[in-house]
């Protein structure tokens, strides 16, 4: 044995599944046979880790392997295996010598000495990782039962039985098939009459067409959303110690939209995370990208805001690679990786991605997008209607343009404006009045508040459309005055016996001589009369105009009451002058922008073509009274647009250019141990990103779900196939590194990836190629020859059979008992709950007021989801507090989880309302188990399942009848008070088999 010592060897304390060995033809594949031994047994301390890395050995590449070590040979020396210093040291018998050495773990078995014997015999040759490579479709082999498959899957899962000396089990009955399918696409069980519906379809294609409908549902988005708002580490709270509510649920419902519109998962890759950055992007594509700001924020007090921004971004990068390539980029966070190949720099080059995002831990969680909340195709269909009605007042014909001309040389003459005379002029506070010869009003006063009754004869006018009330110079140089409200009213000749008609003025306009105030101001209306000024505002002109001209009988007066409320003397009206008018033209510059006054009283041979084309527009938009029911209309859309029901959503949003961040690295992860500066990039393992494209998250989105990205296929489709069967064809699917489970199937894999692709990375054609193979079909029931050939059911000899999920659970029981609601999106709800008095660390309670009527009922998936107190009962049942991205859920089986079904109110008040809908569906008892256990389980019971149930209820109904009140406890609570006239024994009883049945093994299974 040669004298070199190796560094002592920490040995990788991953957990592997276990896998099926993979048939081979007798010569060793790298990627199957040895890279596990290594990378299990050596990296740590000679792999890619240059600062871990022991006796300048490597032992993942081929040249570390075989350098010169110093005496002229290497740890391996292809072709002869007893050179190699690796073999000798792997056979040593001293613990001083032997790797890896006692105190890393066990030393390597006899079989895998063997192994690595053969391959340094063979040449010690090395292969790139094979979920590096770029996968290729590859051919669909030939099977010795061509009549097997239904689907190119199926030739592939046969192949390895076939190798395996294994056959496939048989198809399962039609009432187990549709309640797998159901539930593995909708997450809820089918109705009684979807199974006698499917069971009675001999036609070609039943199963196909029974898969499409269940495609087609909404629930479809919202059982597979569940799925991905785990990996998107979902939540309405923003976690650490106080984890305050988060309004977020917007992104959850772009969610399932998303996949129930099948959205490409490319499309779906892209906008969650870079939507913001796409050109012109929609509010759902904004809502999109609240994926990564699921992380969690503090705001404790004495917390450090740039800290937790920097684990934000953390948890952003670790989760992308996570969620869409499988790699373990959170291994590399302080020191290169010990497995794979990726360097403590790449980590931060990747890091830089996301690190110009314009959030940074703040309370208020800004940035965020408000959208509306419903109503999504009525306000599509508004915004093209409102689109359509700008673009008509925008665009003139020739009557308009007429128009616009007559009234643009009326608004540029003088207004015929007629002085007018007032016959009486009565003021409050009884100061004397004189009327000049040129009809202006003197009044001696100096009080500065009063009221004027002005009393004016319409002799020669047949139409009132407008008065002008004009300050006229006296005793003083001030010819301003204030005016608070002016009403008026036209009073008939006295000979008619026609009532006060009140004129309705429906604008004003001060016209101000002092250089400080702003002509054009808007005066707004009290709801009598008109409102102006307010004290403030110091008008010489004040012209009040009707929306249409009043007709005037001759020998008409019009009365007007001036009411003056100032502190100041020097503004009240003490000579003033009257002026009406005729004329329905006379614009209300009070409220016309400023820019079109200034182009209004211009000379009209003075405006340029593009002025002119201003006023064409205000006019058309504004004026123009055949287009009045088109401006009614849009009035009426933008005001109901406005009305509309919105919330808000957290949202990504890049920095400007002039404040982006600095990349750097930091040592040990270290937030305040900075190194080099970095600039965004990928790991050189990974193919190249796009030359000449920017360097952000679209250009990393985009490479990501790109034909050369050797991982986002792989690993979605595996994901898929792990939520269908149970495990991936990668056993380890969130890791397809060095440590992770080889595939199964690799070819298979492969088949899938590029068929995923090819097929525009459309969901629904996936998961409809799974579910209709016959692989899937196969009966679940399984015998003690093919549970030792293959426990974990890897080599699919048999159809699967797994626990549902947490939701799944709980919708399945409320669904049984007619009581889930299909009410679909919105914020999230509260079902009922333990209420215990117990408080998150500074968060305040985590008790809640239970939801009311039909929210009370929702899915599982909405339900409201706080970090620090997951829903318990979904807890139970392994649903994660989603702090961080989870890939899978742990599947357990313990008594905890039976205390819930047994007892939670949630299930009793599921068997409960089963137990009813027994009852109003059949008269006997026989047919009453009968119909429960369909609705619960699909198939039809045997008869000796019947017989149980029915005693059960016989016992149960005997035990009830003599203790009322323990029977109307277990009908009606929580449930509430049963029909008039019922035997509430008979209830209580039927809850009682109710709750068996939620509660068989089979109902909480997929079989």
């Amino acid at each position: 044995m040669a004298s070199r010592t190796f560094a002592a060897i920490l040995v990788s304390t991953a957990l592997f599944i276990a896998t099926p060995a993979i048939a081979n033809d007798g010569e060793i594949d790298f990627n199957r046979d040895i890279r596990p031994i290594l990378s299990s047994s050596c990296f740590t301390c000679h792999g890619p880790d240059e600062d871990e890395r022991k006796a300048e050995l490597r032992l993942d590449t081929r040249v570390g392997a075989i350098a010169d070590l110093g005496d002229g040979a290497g740890a391996v020396v292809p072709g002869d295996p007893d050179a190699s210093e690796l073999m000798g040291r792997v056979t040593a018998e001293s613990d001083r010598h032997i790797m890896p050495p006692p105190e890393a773990g066990d030393r390597l078995t006899e079989e895998q000495i063997a192994t690595l014997r053969q391959w340094i015999a063979e040449g010690a040759v090395y292969a790139e990782h094979w979920a590096y490579v770029q996968p290729q479709r590859p051919a669909v082999p030939e099977v010795s039962d061509g009549d097997w498959p239904q689907t190119a899957v199926d030739h592939f899962i046969l192949r390895r039985l076939e190798a395996e000396h294994l056959q496939p089990s048989p198809q399962a009955d039609r009432y187990a098939l549709i309640r797998r399918v159901a539930l593995d696409l909708t997450g809820l069980p089918p109705t009684v009459a979807e199974v006698d519906a499917f069971v009675a379809d001999e036609g070609a294609g039943a199963y196909e067409r029974m898969v499409d409908r269940m495609l087609a549902k909404p629930a479809f988005g919202e059982h597979w959303a569940r799925f991905w708002l785990d990996m998107a580490r979902y939540a309405d709270s923003a976690g650490y110690a106080d984890d305050i509510p988060r309004t977020i649920w917007g992104y959850r419902d772009w969610v399932i939209r998303a996949l129930n519109d099948n959205m490409p998962f490319d499309q779906f890759t892209i906008e969650q995370l870079a939507g913001d950055l796409l050109e012109d992007p929609t509010d759902q594509q904004l809502v999109a990208t609240a994926f990564h700001r699921n992380t969690q924020t503090n705001n404790e007090g004495g917390s450090d805001a740039e800290e937790y921004r920097s684990v934000a971004v953390v948890d952003r990068l670790n989760t992308t690679f996570e969620v869409w390539m499988g790699t373990t980029m959170a291994c590399a966070q302080c020191h290169t990786h010990k497995y794979d190949p990726i360097t403590l720099e790449e980590y931060f080059q990747a890091y830089a991605f996301f690190n110009q995002s314009a959030d940074n831990n703040r309370r208020d969680e800004a940035p965020v997008h408000t959208f509306y909340l419903q109503q999504e195709k009525e306000r599509e269909a508004w915004k093209a209607e409102i689109a359509a009605l700008e673009r008509t007042l925008r665009t003139p014909n020739e009557e308009l343009l007429a128009g616009f001309e007559r009234w643009h040389q009326r608004q540029t003459q003088p207004a015929a404006w007629r002085n007018v005379t007032p016959a009486v002029v009565t003021p409050a506070d009884g100061a004397g009045v004189a009327i000049q010869e040129d009809g202006t009003v003197v009044v001696e006063r100096g009080a500065e508040q009063r009221t004027d009754t002005v009393e004016i004869p319409l002799e020669g006018i047949d139409r009132f459309a407008g008065l002008r009330l004009r300050g006229e110079q006296g005793h003083t140089d001030h010819r301003n005055f204030v005016v608070t409200a002016v009403r008026g009213e036209i009073i008939p000749p006295a000979a008619t016996v026609s009532e006060p008609q009140p004129v309705e003025f429906a604008a004003a306009f001060a016209d101000y001589s002092q250089p400080r105030f702003q002509a054009g101001s808007l005066l707004e209306a009290d709801g009598s009369g008109w409102a102006v000024g307010g004290g403030t505002d110091v008008p010489r002109h004040l012209t009040l105009t009707v929306a249409e001209a009043m007709p005037i009988a001759p020998g008409s007066t019009l009365r007007l009451i001036i009411e003056q409320q100032s502190p100041y003397a020097f503004h009240t009206l003490k000579r003033f002058g009257l002026e009406v008018t005729d004329a329905v033209e006379v614009i209300n510059l009070a409220a016309v922008p400023q820019p079109i006054v200034d182009l209004l009283t211009a000379d009209a041979d003075t405006l340029a073509a593009d002025q002119r084309e201003l006023l064409l527009h205000y006019y058309l938009a504004e004026v123009a009274e055949p287009l009045a029911p088109e401006r009614e209309r849009l009035a009426t859309l933008q005001k109901a647009m406005d009305e509309m029901p919105k919330a808000s959503v957290p949202v990504m949003r890049e920095l400007p250019e002039a404040k982006q961040r600095t990349t750097r690295i930091q040592y040990r992860g270290n937030f305040l141990d900075l190194g080099p500066e970095v600039s965004a990039d990928v790991p050189d393992a990974f193919p190249a990103l796009p030359e000449g494209e920017p360097r952000n998250r679209l250009t990393l989105a985009r490479w990501l779900v790109s034909d050369e990205n050797p991982l986002t296929a792989r690993v979605t489709v595996n994901r898929f196939w792990e939520q269908i069967f149970g495990t991936g064809i990668v056993g380890t699917s969130e890791e397809f590194g060095s440590q992770g489970d080889l595939p199964t199937h690799p070819d298979l894999l492969d088949w899938l990836a590029v068929d995923f692709m090819e097929n525009g990375w459309d969901i629904k054609h996936l998961l409809r190629t799974i579910v209709t193979s016959a692989a899937y079909r196969q009966s679940s029931r399984v015998d003690s020859q093919l549970l030792d050939a293959d426990p974990d059911n890897r080599l699919l000899a048999r159809g699967p059979r797994i626990r549902l999920n947490a939701e799944a659970i709980r919708d399945s029981a409320l669904a049984s008992a007619g009581l889930l609601s299909d009410k679909m999106y919105g914020p999230s709800v509260r079902p009922p709950q333990p209420n215990v008095g117990l408080s998150a660390a500074f968060g305040g309670g985590i008790d809640w007021q239970t939801s009311e009527g039909e929210d009370r009922y929702r899915r599982g998936l909405y339900t409201t989801w706080r970090r620090s107190n997951p829903y318990p009962s979904m807890a139970t049942f392994n649903a994660p507090s989603r702090e961080i991205c989870i890939v899978n859920r742990d599947r357990t089986n313990t008594p905890l989880q039976a205390l819930v079904t047994l007892n939670d109110p949630v299930f009793v008040e599921a068997a409960q309302g089963l137990a009813r809908r027994m009852i109003d569906g059949a008269d006997d008892a026989a047919a009453r188990a009968t119909l429960g256990f369909r609705i619960v389980l699909a198939r039809h019971p045997e008869p000796a399942e019947v017989e149980a149930l029915v005693a059960l209820h016989a016992d149960a109904y005997d035990e009830y009848a003599d203790q009322p009140e323990q029977a109307n406890a277990m009908a009606t609570d929580p449930l509430g008070p049963l029909p008039d006239g019922a035997d509430t024994a008979e209830y209580a009883a039927w809850t009682v088999v109710a709750n068996v049945l939620l509660n068989l093994d089979e109902a909480l299974m997929k079989r």
